[in-house]
């Protein structure tokens, strides 16, 4: 498949543009509930004395061991069914592989990006997206092809740029992965049929760093038609229920880095402050965000992923 980019994206590395603390959303929950806890801590090794402090000292280098070594080198597969009403039935039991968010040049990302492509050689979906952000550093590009070279799938291979992507070197990215199939959906679509039904697969471009356009993305499709949409981030979701997408499947948020039951993500990107981690209704639209593969090494209840995502009709 050859790749097509629109013309007037930048699509050149842009040196020296890396990721600014300042475009990160802490969860006001995480902050008071470590304020708390911190505060509980100081009073129990208070008035323990030293047997208290060397225990709390111990549980938390524990819990730090966990979440920076074990945790981010422990992805997991996903598997879910995602009921939809449009859908027909004829793509019923269509499976879609999801890869997001490799960010190689990271801790643990080779690895954890070898252990993903030998899973979706396993699970043999029938289509396969890489939803952005393939590399942190642009010395780790030409890594690419190698790790990403077993990924086969009937519908072909299709992916979206991600931020980094745009800041490390989206057309190298693009040339390097062209040999392999992939094919970029950069502010366009492409309809595809599978078991004689039609439908829509469209790749919006990155709405951090590139130029994008919903109008263009989803041109030529119709009310009815079924689309599953591509954005890197996911908090283009409102424009895209409203344009009559289906399903999105998007990454960047990384979860939160660290997510637990009330207290939710405790950081989160600029455009993935809405819908940050999972399966959400947007509307008659539902999104999936990924966890992703990569990122900084800091993991809690928010494991790297890929995940399997059977398409089936809204009877149950």
């Amino acid at each position: 498949m050859a790749i097509v980019t629109n013309k007037h994206v930048p699509a050149t590395s842009r040196e020296g543009h890396r990721f600014d603390p300042r475009f990160v959303r802490y969860s006001p929950r995480w902050l008071g509930a470590g304020a708390a806890l911190g505060s509980l801590a100081a009073l129990a090794a208070y008035r323990g004395g030293l047997p208290v402090t060397l225990a709390l000292g111990a549980l938390g280098a524990a819990g730090a061991a966990y979440a920076t070594l074990l945790e981010p080198a422990t992805p997991v597969l996903e598997r879910h069914v995602f009921h939809l009403p449009k859908l027909p039935p004829e793509l019923s039991g269509l499976r879609i592989g999801q890869l997001s968010d490799m960010h190689l040049g990271q801790p643990h990302a080779l690895a954890n990006t070898r252990w993903a492509v030998q899973q979706m050689v396993i699970e043999q979906p029938d289509l396969i997206v890489l939803t952005g952000d393939f590399v942190s550093y642009a010395s780790f590009i030409g890594n690419l092809p190698e790790l990403l070279k077993p990924l086969h799938a009937p519908l072909g291979i299709f992916a979206v740029a991600g931020n980094h992507d745009y800041w490390e070197g989206l057309d190298e990215i693009q040339a390097r992965l062209a040999p392999l199939g992939v094919e970029f959906l950069i502010n366009r679509n492409r309809r595809l049929t599978w078991r004689g039904a039609p439908f829509t697969l469209a790749g919006i471009d990155d709405i951090w760093d590139g130029t994008p356009d919903m109008a263009a993305t989803l041109a030529g499709t119709q009310p009815d038609d079924f689309t599953l949409l591509l954005a890197h981030a996911p908090d283009c979701a409102d424009e895209a229920a409203a344009a009559g997408v289906s399903l999105q499947l998007s990454g960047h948020t990384h979860g939160g880095h660290i997510h637990l039951p009330w207290l939710g993500s405790f950081c989160l990107p600029f455009h993935g402050t809405r819908y940050p981690i999972g399966h959400e209704h947007v509307g008659d639209m539902q999104v999936y965000v990924s966890r992703g593969l990569g990122g900084l090494p800091l993991r809690l209840g928010c494991p790297p992923e890929a995940a399997i995502i059977t398409l089936a009709t809204d009877e149950r």
